[in-house]
């Protein structure tokens, strides 16, 4: 069968119009000169001390905060060692401004307008540990949760122990806090250690049975509670938020110092109050220049939207991203449109599906957005309903189809040009998840998240000719269990009991984060299970997918007798990679940043090659932050949704920095990997700063520490759970790094 065609894109016309006018203006934005953008950012300027009756305050925020732009709008500086401070490049606004930090309860709001010299504020010392505990970041709330010690794993089941017994270690049970409840929101923050309704309800036991059926996502929390032994898991969580109401209090957190108070912090609203904005983009990875002071993007999961915030005009908007017109009324979502008990919230209303509020479908659902050489944002996003076209099931003519068919997709790809406003659909056999591009002159765009394949657009080639299948591929991936060199079908399966030797072994399982190597033309994959989850390599070599070959690595795991227990770790998720070709994984289970180094490694292939073959290729950081409650093995409260590594330098501390999101620290953290040490960029307010993806971009390269940052979001799918409660809008957060902390 032929394939859905267009013409190249130099001839092709506006296919998805995005809202009339707009495209044009983003690409009047995008396109003007990072000089004379840098040139009209605001220079306004708030500066002076902050003392308490304590004296002067040193590594406290100062928060400014102002709806008199377009979206709201947040700075937020740290104060230096006499407690002075400077909040930089502030728009013409009068602000709320007010002092928050560790050991204080937030000051007394004063409104005051830029610029500004020499402005006292008095910061309120707290007047217990209990009140100045309520602004620590999550992870340290969590940290005393206690899991079940270790002498009761693996699980006996419910007519023992009540663990289930798929758990075989503390470890494995600790990861399945992370991947099982830290997935979808920060737990530790007020919204989770207080539980509402506690009183309807004879114990915390059964209210914690019935909070986590509540809301669109209550099936699949109350599926994470059997996971663990249910009985077992509401026991936990409900010990914990008793201790906490009957006043049992976190470790303070140490304030920013050295370096970290040169941050600042500045914050833009998007999306509505119901948005679950997942991911942003604001470069190319490969340019991390292009776009400078242009637009910055996310995709709103929740609504199926393109979200858009002009840090110049500060100003913010919303894209539907268009299914086609034929699958308009039948592409379903994949958030349930039911509800096992109402939301503590928003009742029996549901916020994302085609039933949406605000006029939001969600037909598109998209998951993680990424910029091209030409500044087009890249998705993944559903253009039709499940069921695949016949060219990519069994008996399809296309090569692809005839080695490995594949029957359905939940997700494809697509992408909005800023230059026309419009946004281009392109099916795909395999499902989508993360989307990187290649270093390749194909300019490959791989993707993640299916099962069992991955799968890569030859973009070049798309741009040439349209022609969405023949620029598309996908390979199982099979490694080479025999060492023979070459992978043969048919291949042992997952799961059978008698695997033949000199078969290869096909490997499967949700492939989460995706990366190319920027040293050869592989790509990697991350696994987070089963326990410890893995890394996955795949070559495509010079046929595919015939010569498609993969290799896999599991860290260095606490069911390994041959491992040290204080060196194991679990679950790789955010993965990136270095210059120098080394790959960079948060480990989100055992809370480590971790690199691999596949030079080191003795064995690549063969029989011996199962997973556990090369611990020499693993280095281990554990981050900052407290530890879990009677936790055995590295069990830090910290969760990391995803990484980055800074490979260009767009923070300032040096190329090649990798940076795990502190998804439960209210943080970024950078990690030096010469000295091993820790740089915390915390974002204060709003509490529950919860990031998923984040980026670099230079928008100005002479401008010094003006011209260049970090950009990341309020990730969470419960925005409400951030201060502020129902009503709190996502956040789009840019950090920057001063020379010190009083430059403007």
């Amino acid at each position: 069968m032929s394939g859905r065609t267009h013409a190249p894109r130099r001839r092709r016309s506006r296919l998805w119009l995005a809202v009339a006018g707009l495209g044009a203006a983003l690409a009047a934005g995008a396109a003007m000169p990072a000089a004379e953008s840098a040139a009209q950012a605001a220079e306004g300027y708030i500066s002076g001390v902050v003392e308490s009756a304590a004296g002067p305050e040193a590594g406290v925020w100062v928060i400014a905060e102002t709806n008199g732009l377009g979206t709201k709008l947040a700075k937020i500086v740290v104060t230096d060692d006499d407690g002075r401070f400077v909040l930089p490049q502030l728009p013409d606004a009068t602000y709320d401004v007010w002092v928050r930090g560790y050991g204080l309860v937030d000051s007394g709001k004063v409104q005051l307008a830029p610029p500004l010299d020499d402005v006292a504020l008095e910061a309120v010392v707290a007047p217990d540990e209990a009140a100045a505990a309520e602004y620590y970041p999550g992870n340290y709330w969590y940290s005393l949760i206690e899991p079940p010690p270790p002498s009761e794993f693996p699980g006996t089941g419910p007519e023992g122990n009540g663990i289930s017994p798929a758990m075989k270690s503390q470890a494995a049970w600790v990861d399945n806090m992370k991947q099982g409840c830290q997935l979808c929101h920060q737990l530790g923050n007020t919204a989770t250690r207080v539980v509402q309704r506690r009183d309807d309800f004879d114990s915390a036991a059964e209210a914690w049975d019935h909070r986590v059926q509540t809301g669109q996502r209550g099936n699949q929390m109350s599926a994470a509670m059997d996971r663990f032994g249910r009985a077992r898991a509401v026991a936990m969580f409900a010990d914990w938020t008793e201790r906490i109401a009957a006043g049992e209090l976190p470790p303070r957190p140490p304030r920013p110092k050295g370096i970290e108070r040169n941050l600042v912090v500045t914050l833009w609203d998007w999306g509505t109050d119901s948005s679950f904005i997942h991911d942003e983009i604001t470069t190319d990875k490969r340019n991390p220049t292009l776009n400078g002071g242009g637009p910055v993007y996310g995709v709103s999961a929740g609504h199926g939207t393109l979200t858009v915030v002009d840090p110049n005009e500060n100003t913010a908007v919303e894209l539907k991203i268009p299914v086609r017109p034929e699958d308009q009324d039948s592409v379903t979502s994949r958030f349930p449109q039911m509800q096992v008990e109402p939301s503590y919230y928003w009742g029996e209303q549901l916020l994302w599906g085609r039933g949406g509020p605000d006029g939001h479908e969600n037909a598109s659902d998209p998951h993680n957005p990424m910029m091209d050489g030409e500044g087009r944002v890249w998705m993944t996003s559903k253009v039709r309903n499940r069921p695949n076209p016949d060219w990519c099931r069994e008996g399809s003519s296309n090569k692809f189809a005839e080695y490995w068919p594949i029957d359905a997709s939940g997700r494809q790809a697509s992408y909005y040009d800023p230059e026309t406003g419009s946004f281009e659909l392109i099916d795909t056999c395999y499902g989508t998840h993360h989307l990187q591009f290649g270093e390749d002159t194909n300019d490959t765009l791989w993707f993640s998240g299916d099962g069992n394949v991955i799968g890569w657009i030859d973009t070049k080639g798309y741009d040439e000719t349209g022609d969405e299948q023949a620029s598309q591929g996908w390979c199982p991936t099979v490694i080479d269990t025999n060492g023979d060199g070459v992978i043969t079908k048919p291949w042992n399966e997952p799961g059978q009991e008698d695997h033949d030797p000199a078969r290869d072994t096909r490997i499967n399982g949700f492939g989460y984060g995706i990366i190319a190597s920027s040293i050869d033309e592989s790509v990697w994959i991350t696994r987070t299970g089963p326990f410890p989850g893995r890394l996955v390599r795949l070559d495509r070599g010079d046929n595919p997918p015939a010569s498609c070959i993969a290799e896999v690595y599991e860290p260095p795991s606490i069911e390994n007798p041959d491992i040290d227990p204080a060196q194991t770790g679990s679950a790789p998720r955010g993965i990136d990679v270095d210059r120098n070709g080394v790959i960079w994984t948060a480990l989100s289970g055992s809370s480590h940043m971790a690199s691999f180094d596949r030079r080191k490694c003795g064995v690549t292939g063969g029989p011996e090659a199962t997973g556990q073959h090369c611990p020499e290729g693993w280095t281990l950081y554990q981050v900052p932050g407290p530890q879990m409650k009677g936790v055995e093995t590295p069990g830090s409260a910290d969760f990391h949704y995803y990484s980055w590594v800074d490979q260009y330098n767009t923070l300032g501390l040096g190329p090649n920095m990798p940076v795990a999101n502190g998804s439960t620290s209210d943080a970024l953290l950078v990690l030096d990997p010469d000295s091993g040490e820790w740089t915390i960029l915390r974002v204060p307010y709003p509490m529950a700063f919860y990031s998923r993806g984040l980026d670099g971009r230079i928008d100005d390269p002479d401008a010094g520490w003006k011209g260049r940052g970090l950009w990341a979001n309020y990730g969470s799918n419960y925005i409400w759970h951030t201060e502020g409660g129902k009503g709190t809008r996502s956040k789009m957060v840019h950090f920057q790094l001063r020379p010190d902390p009083l430059a403007r």
